[in-house]
């Protein structure tokens, strides 16, 4: 973990074109005001950013990178709920309910991340509708999109879990049909509600049958419509 905090390694808010869309609907006024109120921190692949259960201190907003936002289990059983991406805005129900960390993220690879002091992010949000509108929104559509990952991982068998997580990557995070395997396979299991064991048997059946292509470093769609059936019939 390395932290960019002095004067002459902030990147200005104003300018920067690694934040948040979200920040568009801020004023320049309230662009420094977070300026003043925030910490820049460059943490390295497999680095804990922030721990289910601790107080929360600050909002985040990811410049660069990639992360995993995860709940953590009993036994050391873990379930992913989302990939977090550049650009990215993270706040929590802790904000305005206990102020605790529900939900631990930790960096798939060195991913740099806007720590945003809570007290000036709640000035903000009292007096800008607009972004607090938008905030509100932006949050809502993430929890949706959790919902239901959650619901196709309680009522489908393992090959259309293991689908809808290779869709999820290849569609929504990557966006393409061919990415770099920054994922372990214990990832997998994690964000597909199975054991590692079992994560291992169906993505190597589905190379088998010619749906993907995975080699040390990278994964490949082959077949889209054969993965899109496996996800409809579960």
């Amino acid at each position: 973990m390395i932290m960019n905090g002095s004067e002459g390694s902030r990147k200005n808010c104003i300018n920067c074109t690694c934040r948040s869309p979200l920040f568009n609907f801020l004023s320049d006024s309230e662009l420094e005001l977070i300026e003043k109120n925030k910490i820049s921190v460059l943490f390295k692949k497999g680095e804990t950013i922030r721990k289910q259960g601790t107080f929360m201190t600050h909002v985040l907003s990811v410049n660069h990178g990639l992360a995993k936002v995860y709940l953590e289990g009993v036994n050391d059983t873990n379930t992913i709920l989302r990939i977090i991406k550049p650009t990215t805005f993270i706040g929590g129900p802790g904000i305005y309910a206990d102020q605790i960390h529900h939900f631990s993220i930790s960096a798939l690879i060195d991913t740099m991340v806007c720590f945003i002091d809570l007290k000036v992010f709640k000035e903000i949000i009292e007096s800008n509708r607009r972004f607090a509108h938008e905030f509100l929104k932006d949050f809502s559509v993430n929890v949706i999109a959790i919902y239901n990952r959650l619901i196709n991982l309680t009522n489908k068998q393992m090959p259309g879990k293991m689908a809808d997580t290779l869709i999820y990557l290849f569609d929504e995070i990557f966006q393409d049909q061919k990415f770099t395997l920054y994922l372990s396979k214990q990832d997998f299991a994690e964000l597909s509600g199975m054991s590692k064991e079992s994560a291992i048997k169906v993505l190597r059946e589905f190379q088998n049958e010619g749906i993907i292509q995975i080699t040390n470093t990278e994964i490949e769609l082959l077949d889209p419509e054969a993965l899109r059936k496996i996800s409809r019939v579960g």
